[in-house]
């Protein structure tokens, strides 16, 4: 597959992955004490509706400037961080503690595989190369905790206004 099918296959990755943690997610996490401060449903709900969109625009503006351009070396560390949040926490503390973490299903079933012939395509097609594409693996993960860390209170904010 090419990576303009895969290019428009993300943010579809992404929506059903979010999706899941939106059912399911807030629940579990504030039951198992995964987040310090509990996190309302409703604004864990729209941190994630406004990262699904994050990803549509992201996507769409790789697509129309084309290869080892910004956004598409954008789209590739959004990739990556996809691929990273699949593996650690998700995959990884289903294991560790013997009990599904919401997202898992979406994580391994589309996310792990989809993104990492999303990846590959990458490479193969010369839409990322060299240093730009290690800098952008590393930073943009980085960036993008930072900003769901970032989100969260506005979101809390916005919830509570209504």
């Amino acid at each position: 597959m090419r990576f303009a099918t895969f290019q428009w296959l993300f943010p579809v990755v992404i929506a059903l992955h979010n999706l899941e943690e939106a059912i399911w997610l807030p629940e579990w996490a504030n039951r198992t004490g995964f987040w310090r401060t509990p996190v309302s449903p409703r604004a864990f709900r729209v941190v994630v509706a406004v990262l699904t969109a994050l990803a549509m625009v992201i996507t769409w503006l790789s697509a129309t400037s084309g290869a080892q351009t910004f956004w598409t070396y954008l789209l590739f560390g959004c990739v990556v961080a996809t691929l990273a949040n699949a593996v650690f926490p998700h995959l990884a503390l289903s294991i560790s503690k013997r009990r599904y973490m919401p997202g898992t299903a979406t994580a391994v079933a589309l996310n792990i595989p989809v993104l990492s012939l999303m990846v590959a395509a990458a490479f193969s097609e010369r839409q990322v190369a060299g240093w730009k594409s290690v800098a952008y693996a590393a930073g943009v993960p980085v960036l993008l905790l930072l900003l769901l860390v970032l989100m969260f209170q506005p979101a809390r904010w916005f919830v509570k206004a209504r």
